[in-house]
Order: C-alpha cells, then structure tokens, then sequence
C-alpha cells in the first residue's frame, strides 16, 4: 500500500463536515508518529492479517465520534489522546485475535489505569540493529539483535516503556509523563538512566 493511498485509507472520504475536516488536521499532524507507535507495538503474529494503516483508519473513526466532546473539554494534549485511542484499538486486535487475556501483566503495561501493548524488546533490537548493522551481514546481525534483545528484557519494565515512548516513539518528556502517568521529572530520570544502560550496552556489543 503507497503512502498517499494508505493516508487516503486512514481518513475516509465521508470526511466533510466541519468537525471531521479538523479531525483530519489534527490526525494528518500526527499520522507518522502514532504509526511508528502501531509498528512498534504490534505483535508480530498478526502481520499479514492486519497493518498500521487498518488500526490507524479504525481509531480515526473512533476519534470521530469522540471528538467534539474531546474539544469541548480537553484534558490531554491532542497527540496524546490520539495516541490513547490508537493504543485502545491496538489491544482490542490483540485480545481478538490472539486471544490475549485483559490483564496480561507481561505484554501490557498501565495507561490510565487501562492496558496498553508494551514495545516488544524484539521490535526494539530489531530497530537499533537495522540502523547500526549492514543487511548483508545477516549472521552478525541476527546474533546482535539476539543479545541486545536480552540486555532490553533485562531492564526495568518501566524503563524499557520510557526509553521506547523516548527515543523510538519520540515523545517529550512531558507526553511521556502523562502516557504513563507519572511525575516528568521521574520519566526523566527513567529515560537517562536506561539511555545510559543501552549505549553502555551497544559499546560492548561493538557496534
């Protein structure tokens, strides 16, 4: 699916009155970031059944009809809230389709008090290598993405979620406090201290 055909697909064409054609602004603004989201979260056994693009065109949708209600009051920043209705649909395709069950401590983590599917340590590595490793070299670079999969699964959980919403996802600070509900000063601290882990990490796997 070509990047214009699939932005055609996340925002419908029935588009048109007033409140959908800002819902369309606002979700434009942000479409690459929540899709680096889906592509980071999404578990692995499901691609082939469904893409960033499927979760993403739903959400819209849902954002539709949440939105003048949002605007009317908002108590998040606009991204965030996306975010979280992306999140909202990305664990109903899970739960449907990989029967996972509602309160799976090790695949979820908090968001509001509702669950929300971690970034998988794989889906990291995997990033990190993709950019550090020559693809020719798949040997190197399978065993690579192997051991810095153990060295994430190794972190705190909490600090594996900042550094993802950080330097993957590409929140602030500040959105990554109020994702995961805790004081920005301590996200932080969390993001400082698992950023220094992973270079430390990344100089002894010599890439």
């Amino acid at each position: 699916m070509s990047d214009e055909s699939a932005q055609k697909h996340e925002t419908p064409g029935w588009a048109s009155d007033a409140q959908n054609v800002a819902l369309d602004a606002v979700f434009a603004r942000h479409r690459e970031r929540l899709r680096r989201m889906v592509q980071l979260r999404m578990d692995r056994r499901l691609y082939g059944r469904i893409d960033a693009s499927d979760v993403l065109q739903d959400a819209f949708v849902e954002a539709s009809q949440r939105f003048e209600r949002y605007r009317e009051a908002p108590t998040m920043p606009e991204f965030v809230w996306l975010r979280f209705l992306v999140a909202e649909r990305l664990t109903t395709l899970h739960r449907h389709h990989l029967h996972v069950k509602a309160r799976d401590a090790n695949r979820e983590v908090s968001l509001w008090n509702g669950p929300l599917p971690a970034a998988s340590s794989a889906a990291i590595a995997a990033q990190l290598v993709g950019n550090l490793t020559s693809p020719s070299n798949a040997a190197v670079r399978a065993e690579r993405v192997l051991r810095l999969q153990e060295a994430l699964n190794a972190m705190d959980p909490l600090d594996r979620e900042v550094l993802s919403l950080r330097h993957f996802e590409q929140l602030t600070r500040r959105e990554t406090a109020q994702v995961l509900n805790i004081a920005e000063s301590a996200a932080g601290k969390r993001y400082l201290r698992a950023l220094q882990r992973l270079r430390s990490f990344l100089a002894d796997l010599d890439v």
